[in-house]
């Protein structure tokens, strides 16, 4: 389990530890990232992708928000 009480601003997280956090896969982290809702902050000695924490919690925000959207359908 991911601790919450940092400073979101500064600390960064690996693709599993942001994963953790919002409670998706990392596929799913990996996907914000390719659709631009979620950008690199560094990238660790192996070259891997590292994400500020409070990014990772407004990129899933942003998707909770978004699927409880509907839609009326228009009557013709």
């Amino acid at each position: 389990m991911i601790d919450l009480a940092v400073d979101l601003h500064t600390t960064l997280w690996t693709v599993n530890e942001a994963a953790d956090a919002a409670g998706v896969t990392p596929n799913v982290v990996h996907n914000w990232r390719y659709r631009g809702r979620l950008q690199v902050a560094e990238r660790d000695r192996q070259g891997r992708p590292l994400f500020r924490a409070i990014d990772v919690i407004r990129a899933e925000k942003a998707t909770r928000e978004k699927a409880r959207r509907s839609y009326s359908a228009i009557a013709a």
